[in-house]
């Protein structure tokens, strides 16, 4: 049994049972007979699924974004923004689909040879719970555009979200069995995988889980995508506008209460104006409000789990025992719901665990540096390698030096998110392969060589 609680009130929602073998064995065989005939469709019919979707989210976008809010905590006008970018991408792929799959021509000493895209099948897309919705939609519109089916495991916490994304593409007319939604347990996953009807699995979670799904998914050669944890860095050189850099910092930090594998969470900042920095981000922070996430004037909602705010105040103990100084939060909020409140520390250096670990939640880390090439140097001192944000008065230096950052995004003088126009992913601990833009279509496309003869 799975079950949904409120992280405001520390109340059940709602309990979900979970599917036994004999169910999970006949949701896959009917999304595997969805597939054989979605994919014959022709991609004129694909693409209106993926419009009707869209309204459909429009249409009900206070009644979803209330269904995420209760579910995980996020503030309602974010989780009303997250729905609608869910919309967004539906209908960037409907519209540039056909020009993403169209044949491609390349001269050989063939008559005529080039590649084709063909779909790859069902693919089963494990998502986590911190943004229910988008996860599974940012992957879902191109794959099914392409032809593919999709199967979601969702994270344990977020059933009502798993439940809800499925119904929206029944309710736009999608065939039986095209999009599927398991509840089953984490030990069952491999089962799921290994299950010739399964032809490649999208994962985004921790670290260590897509270290277990990619050996999994590897064991049966069965391709992959990961999207796993982040510890961006937020680099704020000595030429930079301090007071831009610093009101984008709290968004970068604080949004989603600080539960995205791309929030900044080190900000590494030059010396020289490392005083004023740390002096207008404590300002800009103390203003964000906490409290009851479904209130529109609310910024910080509670963590979506207990057990995930002990681990984070477990961190921030850590790093100030380490010599990490506290000057805002650092304590749990002693009230109903799993509250913590916006925390920043300063002075913190490597071997701190809010240097070398990633910070799932509202703790910010700042990390003082020399120079530019020392910022550099920090920034690529650690396992991921998610995102990065640079922020400079010189955007011809600023060109210079995304080269050298090692990440798979590179935001200049703004806060890094994904754009359904762009491919998104990381490398080093932080995964491989990508989503969105032409690229993350292409990740369950079977790039197909066509040679023809005299």
């Amino acid at each position: 049994m799975f079950q949904s609680i409120n992280p405001t009130t520390e109340q059940v929602i709602a309990d979900y049972p979970v599917h036994n073998a004999t169910e999970v064995d006949a949701l896959l065989e009917k999304a595997h007979k969805a597939q054989a005939g979605w994919a014959e469709e022709p991609i004129e019919k694909r693409v209106q699924l993926l419009h009707r979707a869209a309204t459909i989210l429009r249409e009900r976008e206070e009644q979803y974004g209330a269904l995420i809010t209760e579910e995980m905590g996020k503030p309602i006008s974010e989780a009303r923004a997250e729905v609608l970018k869910c919309a967004k991408t539906l209908d960037y792929y409907a519209e540039h689909a056909a020009g993403i799959l169209k044949s491609e021509l390349i001269a050989s000493d063939a008559t005529e040879s080039g590649i084709v895209y063909d779909p790859l099948g069902v693919v089963l897309a494990i998502m986590p719970w911190n943004y229910p919705f988008w996860q599974f939609f940012r992957f879902a519109a191109p794959a099914l555009a392409a032809g593919n089916a999709t199967v979601l495991k969702h994270a344990n916490n977020v059933p009502g979200s798993a439940k809800a994304v499925q119904s929206i593409f029944v309710d736009a007319g999608a065939p039986e069995g095209l999009t599927t939604t398991l509840f089953v347990q984490s030990k069952d996953v491999k089962g799921i995988i290994e299950d010739p009807r399964i032809a490649a699995v999208t994962f985004t979670g921790s670290t260590q889980v897509g270290s277990i799904i990619a050996a999994q998914a590897g064991a049966v050669i069965k391709p992959q995508v990961l999207e796993l944890g982040g510890s961006d860095p937020f680099i704020v050189l000595a030429d930079a506008n301090v007071r831009d850099a610093a009101k984008a910092a709290v968004k970068a930090r604080f949004t989603n209460v600080g539960q995205s594998c791309v929030n900044a969470k080190r900000f590494v900042v030059v010396d020289e104006i490392a005083d004023e920095f740390v002096t207008a981000f404590v300002e800009e922070t103390k203003k964000l409000m906490i409290g009851d996430p479904h209130d529109p004037a609310t910024n910080i909602g509670p963590m979506a789990r207990e057990n995930l705010r002990a681990e984070l105040h477990d961190q921030v103990e850590r790093s100030i025992a380490s010599g990490a100084t506290l000057l805002l939060g650092g304590q749990p909020l002693q009230r109903p719901g799993y509250f913590y409140p916006p925390t920043i520390l300063d002075n913190v250096e490597k071997g701190h665990a809010a240097f070398d670990e990633e910070t799932f939640g509202p703790v910010a880390a700042i990390i003082r540096v020399r120079d530019a090439h020392h910022a550099i140097e920090v920034a690529n001192d650690t396992e991921f390698g998610l995102a990065a944000a640079l922020w400079t008065g010189s955007i011809d230096k600023a060109k210079q030096l995304l080269h050298k950052i090692e990440a798979g995004a590179v935001f200049v003088n703004s806060v890094v998110a994904s754009d359904p126009r762009l491919p998104f992913g990381g490398i080093k601990s932080s995964g491989y392969g990508r989503e969105l833009g032409s690229h993350g279509m292409r990740e369950f496309l079977n790039i197909k060589t066509f040679s023809i003869g005299a």
